[in-house]
Order: structure tokens, then C-alpha cells, then sequence
């Protein structure tokens, strides 16, 4: 598990990937910063993930961001959960 990989949460849908990091390098080094987006026109779905430079930093940043509002919407950041078998898509021969 990357213990510095956040799961960030509940973000405007007019966010964009460089407001995303400009935002949590407040907490530390930003190593990589994506969005989720919809798969037919590309529109934010709301969350995406932010990876520090170490754990302590993404502490930090769950410290600084979780519950802060953005945009008139309350932020929800965590440490991100490892995935589990039931997001891990099965062969057709297996259903």
C-alpha cells in the first residue's frame, strides 16, 4: 500500500488537474495529481487522487484539506485504500 497516495473527495466539478496540485503543494511535495474523469466527454466526476512525496506530507495534507471547503464544497481526504477483487474486473470465461 502507498501510505502517500490520497484519495481526495467531493471536489467542484470545475476543478482542473493544475488547481488540484497548486492546492496540496500547501502540505508538502506533490509527486503526481490526477483526476477522475467521465469516460464520453471528459467531465470531472468529483474526485481524484493526489500522491505526496512521503507519508508524513500526506498526513499533513489530510490534516490541512479534509472537511475544507472549496468552491462551496466540503473536501473529504483520506489515505487511499488499497483495491479490492471486487474492482478487479474478471475475465468473461470467469462469470
Amino acid at each position: 500500500m502507498n501510505e502517500a497516495l490520497l484519495h481526495v473527495g467531493n471536489l467542484p466539478y470545475s476543478i482542473e488537474r493544475d488547481d488540484l496540485e497548486a492546492m496540496f503543494l500547501n502540505a508538502g511535495t506533490v509527486v503526481s495529481a490526477s483526476l477522475m474523469t467521465y469516460k464520453f466527454d471528459s467531465r470531472s466526476s468529483g474526485y481524484g487522487f493526489v500522491e505526496m512525496a512521503s507519508p508524513e506530507e500526506a498526513r499533513k495534507a489530510v490534516e490541512m484539506y479534509n472537511g475544507r471547503e472549496v468552491r462551496e464544497r466540503k473536501l473529504a481526504v483520506n489515505l487511499a485504500r488499497p483495491r479490492t477483487a471486487s474492482f478487479v474486473k474478471r475475465p468473461e470465461s470467469c462469470k
